[in-house]
């Protein structure tokens, strides 16, 4: 009876263990994207935005091969799916390239609250492309983040700027990606499918590089091209990592921690503070998140 105590202690001290790790993990993506957005926001502002893309997606793709590669070998890069790979990278590279650009008029945390509708666009777009079963509560929930988004825009008034479309256009190609990636997340492995991610950008933008190259100048401005391709490839690191070790519905609530970062980033380095109704706005649109992700969750109890 003892040894089962002992046994029985052990397995629950290790399922509490990897729920912890899968929390950490999550939250600091929450930490790393925003720097990272902080330095993309900081370039955009002197630099082409498709030099700054660009070195955050082959930034991105030369570290996770330096970190994968002399495990894994070649066969890192073999897919069974290459067409919905390039899709896959595609979607990414629209979702950064549209961010970027929004996050060069607009504040960091605002951009940050309008993109938490990218869960939202997944649960839109899950009924014709995943054929997951749409229910009313959904529907509800889908138009109340709706209204969440037109509080933070607020289209037709002095304080709204048309980048913040942008972003919607960045959530839903996210959104895209994420359905994607879910559909031959079974078919190849996650270590294939993060270095593939940003081969678009990467290489597909090399052509265009020569036409907009401003050659970036001191130390610093250097680090932080380079920092934001190690910092992306961290960052989804750590949300692969937080979904392997806990269950989706553990850790969803906790990437929202990304607006506190981003609310940080922006202040420290832009002088940027959110409003009341965009923390309202904010405030429902990760209400009705956590609501799609609860529901979905009783629907598989």
């Amino acid at each position: 009876m003892a040894r089962l105590n002992e046994v029985t202690t052990r397995t629950l001290w290790g399922l509490d263990r990897r729920l912890l790790l899968g929390i950490l993990f999550i939250c600091g993506s929450g930490v790393v994207f925003p720097i990272m957005n902080g330095f993309a926001k900081a370039l955009g502002s002197e630099y082409p935005l498709l030099q700054v893309s660009w070195a955050r997606a082959f930034g991105h793709v030369a570290f996770l091969l330096c970190a994968f590669l002399p495990r894994h070998g070649l066969q890192l890069l073999r897919t069974r799916r290459p067409l919905a790979q390039l899709l896959r990278s595609s979607l990414l590279t629209v979702s950064n390239l549209s961010f970027f650009f929004a996050i060069t008029y607009i504040p960091i945390a605002e951009a940050a609250s309008i993109s938490q509708t990218a869960p939202l666009i997944v649960a839109l777009l899950a009924g014709p492309m995943l054929a997951e079963r749409t229910t009313l509560g959904r529907v509800l929930a889908l138009l109340v983040g709706f209204v969440g988004v037109v509080i933070v825009i607020r289209p037709g008034t002095a304080v709204f700027h048309w980048a913040s479309l942008f972003v919607l256009v960045s959530a839903s190609c996210y959104g895209l990606y994420s359905i994607v990636t879910r559909r031959i997340a079974a078919i190849d492995s996650p270590e294939t499918s993060a270095v593939l991610s940003s081969v678009i950008g990467a290489f597909v933008m090399l052509a265009a590089l020569p036409f907009v190259w401003k050659t970036p100048h001191g130390i610093a401005t250097i680090a932080m091209f380079c920092a934001m391709g190690v910092l992306g490839a961290l960052g989804h690191y750590c949300v692969a990592n937080a979904l392997k070790l806990a269950p989706a519905s553990i850790v969803a609530p906790f990437q929202y921690f990304q607006l506190i970062g981003s609310v940080i980033v922006g202040y420290v380095g832009f002088g940027d503070l959110p409003d009341a109704l965009t923390w309202l706005g904010a405030t429902i649109i990760v209400a009705s998140g956590l609501w799609l992700g609860w529901s979905q969750t009783r629907k598989k109890d």
